[in-house]
């Protein structure tokens, strides 16, 4: 498992959230995915998540028109360290 803590801005407030996922790495958009799904899952209006065919900049522009901006993701999984 890697835990990745993804830094961003969610209508200009500073957040952070922390994943733990099995995948080697997170790039920004799948974060935004993460995060879409994180604050509007369970909204009743689906035109919120992007559609299944969206490209990675198509996810961030509607991350973007949601409010969740300066999206950074951090790999906070140590792996190998001999503490």
């Amino acid at each position: 498992m890697h835990t990745y803590d993804v830094e961003y801005a969610f209508n200009g407030e500073a957040r952070a959230h922390c994943f733990e996922l099995k995948q080697p790495s997170l790039p920004v958009h799948e974060a935004a995915m993460h995060l879409l799904q994180l604050h509007f899952g369970d909204a009743e209006n689906s035109l919120i998540m992007p559609n299944g065919d969206a490209t990675p900049d198509e996810i961030i522009e509607q991350a973007a028109r949601v409010g969740l901006n300066e999206i950074r993701v951090v790999d906070s999984s140590v792996e190998g360290d001999a503490h």
